[in-house]
């Protein structure tokens, strides 16, 4: 099986996904465009979530990081008159250290992200979208931002006017990732911000080429509910590139990739337009606010999948 993912969405989705099957089965395509270099260490945001959350070690409550981690080097930081607000925990900075010296070996990034899956003892295998740096970037009342620099520093709180990417034209989908796709008996679009968590891994050449055929094995998880998203400028996001913020405008970005979607129960008025859409709909609660919640989800998607391979 196959997952599409980026954010705290799809990792408290995963959380349920992987006690419906077995973790080892189990491929995430994960987004590195919020990936940046802080104090020179490699940091991929998604990646690590993702791998903590399947570890068992996630600060579940603040969404990311590791639980009960401490942040005396951001003191230190600070009292330097470094920039502190980045916040890695101390436990959080041996992975970006084990990161940044291994790719300065020359490891590509799969191997490494394999390495310290291993390492966690995480069973799922994740795969960054590429091993080449593709980078989201936003043009905003501030000016010209890196996504983490709009999304922590700034809080979300300027305008934005245009979201773009750098590095694509040499992206290509990572060592794996078109296999793992050619054989999985289903793929799931996860609960994620579709502009700046899905939409990076759409974008890098070869990869929609690679999703089309299976298409008849795709599900899509909302991430809106009611047209408010839980957690994250999804709404602001896909205003800014000219969409409409509801479950529906996100069916329509996935209508070529997924042939199945599922909605929150509170936009049980959409399946209609949905369905419309050529998607098969199943409605239900979708806020996956404890592991029960993404379980149910999380098997919706696999019945949903299983339906269309019977029929």
């Amino acid at each position: 099986m196959l997952v599409l993912a980026g954010g705290v969405g799809a990792a408290r989705f995963l959380r349920g996904l992987v006690q419906v099957v077995e973790p080892a089965d189990l491929v995430v395509v994960v987004n590195t465009g919020d990936d940046l270099r802080w104090h020179g260490l490699y940091v991929a945001p998604d990646l690590d979530t993702i791998m903590y959350w399947l570890a068992g070690l996630a600060d579940e409550e603040r969404g990311w990081g590791i639980r009960g981690d401490t942040f005396a080097t951001q003191g230190a930081f600070a009292r330097l008159g470094l920039e502190t607000w980045f916040q890695l925990g101390d436990q959080d900075l041996a992975t970006h250290v084990y990161r940044t010296e291994r790719l300065a070996a020359g490891v590509s990034l799969d191997r490494v992200t394999d390495d310290l899956a291993a390492r966690l003892h995480v069973r799922a295998r994740l795969l960054p979208m590429s091993n080449e740096p593709v980078t989201t970037r936003l043009r905003t009342d501030r000016g010209d931002s890196h996504f983490q620099e709009y999304f922590v520093r700034d809080r979300c709180q300027p305008a934005v006017h245009e979201i773009y990417w750098t590095g694509l034209e040499a992206a290509r989908p990572a060592p794996g990732i078109a296999e793992a796709i050619a054989s999985a008996r289903a793929i799931v679009i996860a609960p994620s911000n579709p502009i700046i968590s899905i939409g990076p891994i759409l974008r890098v050449p070869g990869m929609r080429e690679l999703l089309a055929p299976a298409r008849g094995r795709c599900v899509a998880v909302s991430p809106l509910i009611a047209g408010r998203a839980v957690k994250g400028p999804t709404v602001e996001l896909m205003r800014a590139q000219g969409l409409e913020a509801s479950a529906l405008g996100v069916a329509e970005l996935y209508r070529d990739l997924a042939s199945a979607f599922i909605l929150d129960a509170a936009d049980v008025g959409l399946g209609p337009a949905t369905s419309g859409l050529g998607y098969r709909v199943a409605t239900m609660p979708t806020l996956l606010d404890d592991r029960q919640a993404a379980q149910a989800v999380a098997a919706t998607a696999l019945n949903l999948v299983q339906t269309e391979m019977a029929a």
